[in-house]
């Protein structure tokens, strides 16, 4: 079977790549650079090119049968709203049309953040109503990309969507989500956010892709999920297997607003936005709390203990160098 995967050398995507040539697929691979490190040693059939290139697209996509779209432009905060768009918008619309146009199955991995707030004692599923986020760009153009991909699902477009949560293990190249493991382990930050999180173990998260690639049902959300738990928890945790220093208390609402005004501050004075600003703040004291029972209903989803989750991903980390 051949398979088309862009975003590769990212943190979901390179993962994804390695667990098809593992099944013998025959894997080509949307990158920006052929170069790139996380790709070393894979035999994987790359093709230079931007998701918003729509003519690139067209002919990555000619000859397979399935396609895994992954890549996607990340930073939580109220700046970069046009480019979030060009890339996780009009990109998803450039995959989804090269897909079918050649009449391949595709699965888009999306977020949590497409969906509607979970809550400590209750939370989200699929059908939850789709508010309460904090609208920064990376939420609004999540949100916004299931919306086209279902516009070309009505036009014949053969295509499941997954959500996966907070995500942890090896082959985290850049990092994305272990840099908070890396932070929590690197140096003390006495206070914690005062949301939480659904946890999982991206072996999980892949397992759960390649299955929705084969039966999921076309036009479906799954969440693919696992483990609920405060960010004080996880801190606490994430400072335990690493050998850091866990957080003493939460962030009281003085705190944030005055952390987040200092980095809103930051922004406009340096026309750049940085990871701590108010938008980050917000969506860090919501409870992004999940639940996977339909992917384990119908994809035969697993969840990974918790504690194994962070540290397999600690130790991809200290073999590959980036601890101290």
């Amino acid at each position: 079977m051949k398979v088309l995967v862009t975003g590769a050398t990212g943190f979901v995507g390179n993962n994804v790549t390695r667990a098809l040539l593992a099944q013998g697929c025959d894997v080509r691979v949307l990158v920006r650079s052929p170069e790139d490190k996380s790709l070393a040693g894979l035999e994987v059939t790359p093709i230079t090119g931007d998701l918003r290139d729509a003519s690139i697209l067209l002919d990555a996509c000619d000859g397979v049968d399935r396609v895994i779209h992954v890549a996607a432009k990340v930073h939580i905060g109220w700046s970069q709203l046009a480019e979030h768009r060009e890339i996780n918008v009009e990109g998803t619309r450039n995959v989804a049309t090269a897909a079918r146009e050649h009449d391949a199955r595709m699965v888009y991995v999306s977020s949590v953040d497409a969906l509607g707030i979970g809550a400590a004692d209750r939370p989200a599923d699929e059908e939850s109503p789709r508010a309460g986020k904090t609208p920064c760009s990376y939420v609004i153009s999540k949100t916004e990309s299931e919306v086209v991909l279902r516009e070309l699902i009505n036009d014949g477009l053969q295509a499941t969507i997954v959500n996966p949560g907070f995500m942890l293990g090896p082959w985290d190249w850049k990092p994305s989500s272990g840099r908070m493991l890396l932070e929590v382990a690197s140096r003390h930050t006495p206070l914690a956010p005062t949301g939480g999180m659904t946890l999982c173990h991206i072996a999980d998260v892949t397992q759960g892709i390649l299955a929705a690639m084969e039966k999921g049902e076309v036009g479906q959300n799954y969440i693919l999920g696992g483990h609920t738990i405060t960010y004080f928890d996880a801190w606490c945790l994430f400072a335990e297997i690493s050998g850091g220093k866990p957080p003493k208390k939460l962030m009281g609402p003085w705190i944030q607003a005055i952390a987040g005004g200092v980095g809103d501050l930051l922004a406009k004075i340096t026309r750049r936005e940085s990871d701590i600003n108010s938008a980050a703040i917000k969506m860090s004291s919501l409870f992004h709390y999940y639940s996977s029972a339909r992917a384990e209903a119908e994809l035969d989803y697993t969840i990974s203990p918790l504690r194994s989750s962070v540290a397999d991903a600690w130790s991809w980390f200290t073999e590959n160098g980036y601890t101290k």
